[in-house]
């Protein structure tokens, strides 16, 4: 086993389930117990945490918050999961990482892998690189159709041919669209010529720089209130030079403080003080007096600087907010006018690239459609050979390839080739091929998913399955056969079995028996693996029917002696 495993389950509060903890171990895991107990319920919880949906009635009477967490181990060959982690920012602790969910009754949940919030849409997709749940649950990737192609690809051992194919496709794309864009009419092209042609012009001819409407607006102000400003320029001028302005007062003042400090030398630093206040407000009576003097009305430059805003107004209204979005707007227009001069020779360049990227294609996707082929012919025979040991003899088990439809290699092609795959079964013999999500038994359908997991188990990075009843329907030598092939399948798998027959869970490394009790007038579920004598009485019990008798004991031990191992 080199991907990932659940080592892990804690539900607190969750359906009939009171509080539960699980070690669960490599291999072969079994969940049993009698009809009724709760086993559903466990698989219910972990569903939650992997990303399943729960509404508030699946909160425990009584408790106001349910809780499940479970710890996954990733191994080295958890390429996936690292990977998926490692783009948000989430760093597996020793090669663990914590997944935590909790509900709430005001039906409010949250969601954290490690301690970083996730949505349940992130979460699932996450620990669908890790566990595949089949029976009555949603996690059953076999089901999707989309799935079938990455399937049937890993099996063939072309992923890395598909990802290049996958990048040429998109460069194809990528250049087509580009010719589409420029093949526009040669009407539609001298009229856009045209329009761009005067817009640069026009902006180039007005000369614009940078700061300029600033600038022009805030000269504009100057201008336009002249005899305002000079009036309160002469204004600050008198109060401070006049006759009786602050300089005379302040100069008598001066006098007196002069006088006092020849008296009390205490006074010196005051003095040296008001000083240097004296000489700054006479530099800068001096400066206001001159820019008093400076002032002159300019009814000319006036007229020219609201004439330039002008200008700026107008070219704002067609090309932008701003003096930089219209500067912006001349360059974007001389660059289309440059691809569109040069529109001839870039025609010819692109559609020479087009040509070789299709006949690229068309290579690749052929190599990828014929490894496909005799791949499926492979998967085919595998899963019906398991099939057959299953108790489904007469079942056909088919990959079906068709060509995808069209007249060029674009039309024929998508991102991953030219196929359209789909896994067809037929349960029954005379019955036709059909779509597999249309199996109508959960037994059915978990077995083929067990064959096709078990073929798969080497290209498939999924490192926990989890089979929910998968005995349905089954009994004698075909619940051995399964109980065989669960076993096989645990040797590169971590396996997760509900199951109701002995035959199985005497195949198990690890068996957990559900049962459900009254504690306190409440109905509770409980978990807990047995081993030796308690392990011996539950598979007498299940070989009784939820009972037992020496003979059932007698005959369990015989079955652990000969399976357990």
């Amino acid at each position: 086993m080199e991907n990932a495993m659940l080592e892990d389950l804690t539900v607190k509060d969750f359906a009939l389930i009171d509080s539960v903890s699980l070690d669960l171990g490599k291999g072969f895991n079994v969940l049993s117990g009698e009809t009724g107990a709760g086993k559903s319920i466990l698989i219910g919880s972990l569903t939650f945490l992997l990303g399943g949906k729960a509404g508030a009635d699946s909160i425990r009477t009584g408790a106001d918050e349910a809780r499940v967490s479970g710890t996954i181990y990733l191994e080295a060959g958890a390429k996936m999961a690292r990977d998926w982690l490692k783009e948000r920012g989430i760093e597996p602790d020793d090669d663990r990482v914590l997944l935590r969910r909790t509900l709430r009754s005001n039906g409010k949940s949250g969601t954290w892998i490690q301690d970083t919030p996730v949505t349940r849409t992130e979460l699932a997709d996450f620990t669908g690189f890790i566990v595949d749940i089949h029976g009555q649950h949603d996690h059953q990737s076999l089901l999707k159709v989309d799935e079938h192609r990455r399937f049937l690809d890993a099996f063939a051992g072309i992923e890395t041919e598909v990802a290049d194919f996958t990048v040429q496709y998109a460069a194809l794309s990528a250049k087509r669209k580009m010719r589409d864009e420029m093949n526009t009419s040669e009407r539609e092209r001298s009229q856009k010529i045209e329009l761009l042609s005067f817009a640069v012009d026009e902006i180039r001819k007005a000369g614009l720089s940078a700061n300029e409407e600033e600038e022009l607006s805030a000269e504009e102000q100057r201008l336009s209130q002249h005899e305002k400003l000079f009036a309160l320029a002469d204004q600050i001028a008198e109060s401070l030079s006049g006759g009786e302005g602050a300089l005379s007062l302040l100069k008598r003042t001066r006098a007196a403080l002069e006088t006092a400090a020849s008296i009390d030398s205490g006074l010196s630093a005051p003095l040296g003080r008001f000083e240097n206040s004296w000489y700054e407000l006479e530099d800068l009576t001096e400066t206001l007096r001159q820019y008093r003097d400076s002032l002159t009305f300019d009814p000319e430059r006036l007229e020219a600087v609201e004439e330039r805003l002008s200008l700026i107004f107008k070219l704002k209204k067609k090309y932008g907010a701003t003096v930089a979005d219209i500067l912006a707007y001349a360059s974007d227009a001389e660059n289309q006018l440059e691809q569109l001069s040069s529109w001839a020779s870039n025609r010819s360049r692109i559609d020479a690239e087009i040509a070789d990227l299709e006949k690229a294609v068309y290579r690749a996707g052929s190599a990828l459609s014929e490894k496909r082929k005799r791949a499926s012919i492979a998967l085919q025979e595998g899963v019906e050979t398991i099939l057959r040991t299953l108790g489904m003899a007469g079942t056909r088990f088919s990959v079906q390839l068709t060509l995808r439809e069209g007249n060029d290699t674009m039309q024929r092609s998508g991102p991953y080739g030219f196929d359209n795959i789909e896994f067809m079964i037929s349960a029954n013999p005379g019955e036709p091929l059909r779509p597999l999500a249309r199996i109508a038994s959960g037994g059915e359908l978990s077995r083929v998913m067990l064959a096709l997991k078990t073929v798969l188990a080497d290209a498939d990075e999924t490192g926990t399955l989890i089979f929910d009843e998968i005995d349905t329907g089954i009994g004698g030598e075909v619940a051995l056969a399964v109980g065989g092939h669960l076993k096989e399948l645990s040797l590169r798998k971590q396996i997760l079995c509900i199951t109701h027959l002995a035959s199985i869970a005497v195949r198990a490394d690890n068996q957990i028996k559900i049962e459900k009790s009254l504690e306190s007038g409440k109905t509770v579920t409980r978990a807990f693996p047995v081993s030796g004598k308690a392990r011996v009485e539950e598979v007498a019990r299940m070989l009784a029917g939820d009972g037992f008798s020496a003979a059932s004991v007698q005959h369990a031990e015989e079955l652990l002696g000969k399976y357990a191992k």
